[in-house]
């Protein structure tokens, strides 16, 4: 009888544990389309951005003070004021164009996620010529009141745009 007790306890246990991982995946899988829904949501703000339309770049970002960015023209940025104020005057410069992520790699953890890829496009340069953009980028999301926020972009420089 204490064997029959025991072996029942048992396979409730792995039950139990087979049903705690299962929704731990369902819940990292849910998070890892949450956070591809913010890079789609970064680089539809990105492309707003080109054309002076900064408001969808705001939504995207976390406001905290440890927020950095590091963007193709060169300089880092910590905190929302400082990185906002660069994003400002990137749209005040209206380069046009668009840009787009291909290569992505993710990685999401409870709170945090990173993503790698190569941003392909085309901007409009200070003088008027067309210049074709392949930067590799890096962007940190963290999981802010349920939604997942920028709290970090890194690119290469682009030396036409180099400040």
């Amino acid at each position: 009888m204490k064997r029959t007790l025991l072996a029942g306890t048992g396979a409730v246990v792995v039950l139990l544990v087979g049903i705690l991982l299962v929704q731990s995946a369902a819940a990292s899988e849910g998070d890892e389309l949450a956070v591809r829904k913010a890079v789609d949501e970064f680089y539809l703000a990105l492309n707003a951005m080109f054309q002076g339309e900064l408001e969808p770049m705001t939504e995207i970002w976390s406001h905290a003070d440890d927020v950095t960015y590091m963007g193709p023209t060169g300089g880092l940025q910590v905190g929302w004021q400082d990185v906002s104020k660069d994003w400002a005057a990137q749209a005040a410069l209206n380069l046009g164009g668009e840009v787009h992520p291909k290569d992505l790699h993710i990685t999401v953890g409870r709170d945090l996620a990173s993503v790698s890829n190569v941003e392909v496009g085309e901007n409009t340069g200070p003088n008027g010529e067309v210049i074709r953009v392949e930067i590799r980028a890096t962007s940190l999301f963290r999981k802010e009141a349920g939604s997942w926020k920028m709290i970090g972009h890194h690119t290469d420089l682009l030396p036409d745009l180099e400040k």
